[in-house]
């Protein structure tokens, strides 16, 4: 069996495709740094650790390479790819542009029983903050996917998904490593921009939101410039 980031078994159904199973597990170890920039990961190992053949393994890999999350280096092995800044800030850009509309959207359309249940998210972060950066950080996914939803464009959050891999490594280290109350700060901005039905201060508070990540990156990288290409 292959570990999970806090070291239980991940186990595989059979019962279900194996190869998205590996995929999703390797993906998901990658971007919370599990597994570092520069790892080697072999295709013969997990095959093991699982008990299944190397396709699915291969299978794995050879999506994770096309999301720029491993690379394999011809009769050296396959390891994983240290961070795209290019990538990071690409990432960064579409959300602002795609989620700063979403937020304006909502703000528009906004119903009492949604902003319950975003300020119910805001308090479970609150709860969190600071004891557990990986819940945490699944929890700023929940936050966003739930105003992309409510604005009635869950397609577009899917979209965001498959792009942001590269930033969501990058938004892993910053939970660890920087306090966590100013995004919670933002967060509740935005929020009560929407329950006021500002639509203005909806998209400004969205944009602030997800620039703060610009000012923690050089700091990352200058930390640990070996995680990090281009």
């Amino acid at each position: 069996m292959a570990q999970g980031r806090e070291g239980a078994a991940e186990p595989v159904d059979p019962s279900l495709p194996i190869g998205p199973q590996i995929h999703q597990w390797l993906r998901l170890a990658v971007i919370t740094g599990h597994l570092a920039p520069g790892a080697r990961v072999s295709e013969a190992d997990l095959a093991l650790a699982h008990g299944v053949s190397r396709q699915p393994v291969r299978e794995a890999f050879i999506k994770l390479a096309e999301e720029g999350l491993v690379e394999v280096r011809p009769q050296r092995g396959t390891f994983v790819s240290r961070i795209s800044l290019r990538a990071v800030e690409d990432a960064r850009f579409m959300r602002e542009a795609i989620e700063a509309d979403l937020a304006r959207a909502l703000a528009q359309a906004v119903y009492p029983a949604m902003v319950v249940e975003l300020r119910r998210q805001l308090a479970r972060q609150t709860a969190l903050s600071g004891s557990d950066p990986h819940a945490f950080t699944a929890l700023d996914d929940l936050f966003h996917r739930t105003i992309a939803v409510a604005a009635g464009r869950e397609g577009a959050w899917r979209v965001l998904e498959g792009l942001k891999a590269q930033m969501d490594r990058v938004r892993y280290i910053t939970a660890r490593r920087f306090p966590l109350d100013e995004l919670m700060a933002q967060h509740a901005a935005i929020v009560e921009a929407i329950a006021a039905r500002d639509p203005d201060a909806a998209e400004e508070s969205v944009r602030r939101h997800l620039r703060r990540i610009l000012q923690h990156l050089p700091i990352i990288r200058s930390d640990a410039p070996d995680l990090f290409r281009e």
